[in-house]
């Protein structure tokens, strides 16, 4: 089964991580989620980083509000693809992170996706891991058809609306 470790920066994060979560278990992904800090368990964050290909994760979400250090530390002792998530703050409602994620140096990328975009980071990990593995990139595909089809459906709802107007 396909694995993505998902970080997040505090335990606070964590209902913007659920997202990510609940998307890549839809996806037939495993999940392992943990709670490391660039900051506070620098030793952490490296030995989790550099032994994660060996434990069997193929790609890393790091989710992290305020300086959002998680993913570029982890991407600095990983060539596995690293997405960061920034976590919404008081302080510029997210932009913060979002920044300290999006500007990494060169030579150390990480994928971003939007302020508490968690279900955006699991989908955006299972669409990496969907082109190894066709059950993932399967349930992509079924999981875009529902979406389509849902819309189809209000706009034909819409549709009979403004007709009954």
């Amino acid at each position: 089964m396909p694995k993505v470790a998902v970080l997040m920066g505090s335990k606070s994060d964590f209902p913007v991580v659920k997202p990510a979560v609940a998307a890549l278990k839809n996806m037939g992904v495993e999940a392992e989620v943990h709670v490391i800090s660039a900051h506070r368990t620098p030793e952490e964050a490296h030995e989790f980083a550099s032994s994660a290909k060996k434990n069997g994760i193929e790609v890393i979400i790091c989710a992290a509000g305020k300086a959002a250090h998680l993913g570029g530390v982890i991407a600095a002792y990983t060539t596995l693809p690293v997405i960061g998530l920034p976590v919404k703050t008081d302080m510029m409602g997210g932009l913060d992170s979002l920044l300290s994620i999006v500007q990494m140096p060169s030579g150390i990328p990480v994928a971003t996706v939007g302020v508490n975009g968690g279900e955006n980071a699991g989908l955006l990990a299972a669409q990496i891991l969907g082109i190894k593995y066709p059950e993932v990139e399967a349930a992509l595909a079924a999981y875009k058809r529902s979406m389509r089809d849902k819309i189809n459906a209000d706009d034909r709802a819409l549709q009979q609306e403004i007709k009954d107007l």
